[in-house]
């Protein structure tokens, strides 16, 4: 399924008076603009131009493909609260063009999100350029648009495969220049020539609650992707802090229920009004996530899934192995163990449960993807072979390898599946989940409710260690992610 990402704005220079809106259509995987839309709108107010460019860029999204994946991003509060359902509509210039934007795209196939004006110049100077063509008695033509110059550059494809340091590092250095661009601009601050736009004040019976988690173009923040070749984890991405398996009040900021709509495999879950306001819900199953040691394929940064030779531990995967079992048995916390089937991560939690005394329970479902025809290939090699295969399977969670492997959005329904059975099955315990790197990455992904994309800004370095706490009410909160300390001499 394709994935769009509509800006859109809208102004009137008096509120009411002269007011038009404009719209951008972007493709979420390279943030190339597709699509510009704008229009002179004659005498309106601020939001009925705001709305009317919402429609507009819903509607261009769905000329383009009517099966997309859409998420808005606008900086009027107002409209962004009353589409996503939390705040009530009551104006009767507005509740006719949300009706007709709730319209385009079926409901599930769109999500909405408030950005600082800052972050939507784009659209913003499409709708001043509709303004001042209506201000001239004629309306805006696309040969006209300067809003491209305030367009960050397209993302640059990664360049190494998406278990590794390399792969999408590109992508989230990118994300991370625009977010640090961002939070040096004071939101406050209008680009030049930006008309009256005063924002309208929250209808008093709005619905109250919390935001909602943003569900798509999650920007990693620090301590994101490390942008070096290294797997062997010498450096800990995050803080080494020891993952706590008691049924404590959560820590604030951890995520409250909301994973993405309608992807397959995830479930959206109901927000918590606040951590004072929950139950307690006892102790959570903690799902320790330890990524198998280094095999011989490992190094040389080739796809190594469960299509392939099934390769056995290298010398410095199994000191690896022995290292995180000491960690472990330090803790003295893991009280199961359970592995995916291939010969690498049954090797990794053979050595670790001898030292916990424990046994191995093997769970198919936490196998490595199949990548197909590119099973111990590079990145560069499946790029040089496949190029149109493999852009299409970045671009798009639902392609498949070269030759008829898995894609993410099938390893995702099969991970979710794993997790809520043990979950289950442990209950208020501490397990070691012994796997790979896809399924690590997407456990973290479906607990953080981000999306598809996010598999490429994140490192997970062998033998590495990251862990989930799940509570009774279906939320989750990740505790720890790419711990690799006890590599260290």
């Amino acid at each position: 399924m394709r994935e769009f990402i509509v800006e859109a704005d809208g102004g009137s220079r008096g509120n009411p008076g002269p007011a038009g809106y404009g719209a951008v259509v972007r493709d979420a995987a390279t943030g190339q603009t597709l699509t510009e839309a704008a229009e002179y709108l004659g005498v309106a107010t601020n939001n009925v131009a705001e709305y009317s460019g919402l429609l507009a860029g819903l509607r261009a999204a769905h000329a383009l493909d009517p099966g997309a994946r859409v998420h808005v991003r606008m900086d009027s509060k107002l409209v962004v609260e009353q589409m996503s359902g939390r705040w009530k509509i009551k104006h009767p210039d507005m509740k006719p063009l949300a009706a007709r934007a709730r319209q385009v795209f079926p409901p599930d196939q769109v999500s909405y999100e408030w950005i600082p004006r800052e972050r939507n110049k784009h659209a913003d100077r499409l709708a001043n350029e509709a303004m001042d063509a209506g201000a001239k008695g004629r309306q805006w033509s696309p040969s006209e648009s300067g809003a491209a110059r305030d367009t960050a550059p397209a993302v640059p494809e990664p360049s190494g495969p998406p278990g590794d340091a390399a792969a999408g590092a590109a992508r989230a250095r990118a994300a991370l220049a625009e977010g640090r661009t961002a939070d040096r601009v004071p939101s406050a601050t209008a680009p030049s020539g930006t008309g009256s736009r005063t924002e309208a004040v929250r209808e008093p019976d709005a619905v109250a609650g919390t935001e909602a988690v943003r569900e798509t173009g999650a920007v990693p923040g620090a301590g994101a992707v490390r942008e070096t070749g290294a797997v062997s984890g010498a450096e800990a991405v995050s803080g080494a802090e020891a993952v706590r398996e008691t049924g404590a009040v959560r820590e604030a900021g951890a995520v409250s229920g909301a994973e993405v709509a309608g992807a397959p495999g995830e479930r959206r879950l109901p927000s918590t009004p606040g951590w004072s306001a929950a139950p307690d819900l006892g102790a959570p199953a903690t799902l320790v996530l330890l990524r198998h040691g280094e095999t011989p394929l490992t190094p040389q940064k080739r796809f190594s899934g469960s299509g392939g030779t099934d390769p056995a531990l290298s010398a410095a995967g199994r000191e690896q192995a022995h290292r995180v079992a000491e960690a472990l048995a330090r803790r003295g916390t893991v009280q199961a163990v359970v592995a995916s089937p291939l010969a690498r991560t049954r090797e990794t939690a053979g050595i670790v449960a001898a030292r916990l005394n424990l046994d191995v329970t093997i769970e198919d479902g936490l196998r490595e993807t199949d990548f197909g025809a590119w099973e111990g290939l590079t990145f560069a090699e499946v790029r040089e072979r496949h190029p149109d295969d493999l852009d299409a399977w970045l671009a798009d969670p639902e392609a498949h390898p070269t030759g008829g492997g898995e894609s993410f959005a099938e390893t995702a329904v099969r991970i979710a599946a794993a997790r809520d059975k043990l979950v289950a099955a442990h209950a208020g315990r501490t397990v070691l989940l012994v796997t790979h790197v896809t399924p690590i990455k997407t456990l973290v992904r479906l607990a953080l409710g981000a999306p598809p994309e996010s598999l490429f800004r994140m490192e997970l370095s062998a033998a590495s260690l990251s862990a989930v706490a799940y509570y009774a009410d279906g939320n989750a909160s990740v505790r720890l992610f790419n711990d690799t300390s006890h590599l260290r001499p």
